[in-house]
């Protein structure tokens, strides 16, 4: 019988906010100026890391409730 797997949406939203981090990356590259300063973008990358953080631990605490 095939194990049936629930939806993660952690893994979505990791994969959508790593995609926005490389995007801008690659747009300061090959811009001639700057986007964004790291004094903006350091804290965005860490509040970023910690809502996904945060969706993780919650998504994984109801998944353990519906079983």
């Amino acid at each position: 019988m095939a194990k049936r797997f629930r939806f993660d949406p952690a893994g979505p939203v990791t994969g959508l906010f790593f995609l926005v981090l490389a995007g801008l990356f690659l747009a300061e590259g090959l811009a001639e100026e700057p986007i964004a300063s790291a004094t903006v973008l350091a804290p965005v990358v860490l509040i970023g890391l910690g809502v996904v953080g945060t969706v993780r631990v919650l998504t994984r605490a109801r998944r353990r409730d519906l079983r």
